[in-house]
C-alpha cells in the first residue's frame, strides 16, 4: 500500500482533522484570502476609475467605441469583484469552521473531505460523494 493510501485509509477513520492539520488548512487560506483581497481591490480600482486617458482629442467614431467598450469591461471587473467578494466570504466562512474544529467534514455525509479535494477547493463544504450526489 502507498502512502497515499495509507493517509487516505487513515483519514477514513478519522472524524475530524487533527489541530496541525487544521493549522496547515488555516495558513493556506490565509494565503488564499491575502490573494483575493489583492485581486479585489485591483479590480475595485479599475471599474471605479474615473482618472483614465481622455478620447477628447479624437474623432467621434473612435469616441463612442471607447466609450462603449469602457462601460462594458467596468461591467465584467464588477461581476468579477462580485464573484470575488463572495469568494472571500466563503474563506472566511471556513476559517470560522477551523476555529470551532468542524472544518473538512461533509454537510451532507458527515465524513473528513478529502485532503485533496481541500488543498484545492479550501472552502469547500461538500465531500466529492455529495457533490456527486447534487447532479
Amino acid at each position: 500500500m502507498s502512502k497515499k493510501e495509507e493517509i487516505n485509509k487513515a483519514d477514513q477513520l478519522k472524524t475530524r482533522y487533527s489541530d496541525e492539520e487544521l493549522e496547515e488548512f488555516r495558513q493556506l487560506i490565509l494565503k488564499k484570502l491575502d490573494k483575493a483581497h489583492r485581486d479585489l481591490k485591483m479590480l475595485t480600482e479599475a471599474y471605479t476609475n474615473t482618472d483614465e486617458h481622455g478620447t477628447d482629442d479624437t474623432s467621434p467614431t473612435f469616441k463612442v467605441l471607447e466609450e462603449g467598450y469602457q462601460v462594458m469591461s467596468k461591467e465584467e471587473n464588477s461581476r468579477l469583484a462580485a464573484r470575488i467578494s463572495k469568494y472571500i466570504q466563503n474563506l472566511e466562512n471556513a476559517l470560522i469552521r477551523i476555529e470551532n474544529k468542524t472544518y473538512g467534514i461533509c454537510r451532507v455525509t458527515g465524513k473528513l473531505i478529502s485532503r485533496e479535494r481541500l488543498r484545492s477547493v479550501p472552502h469547500a463544504t461538500l465531500s466529492i460523494e455529495a457533490k456527486l450526489q447534487q447532479k
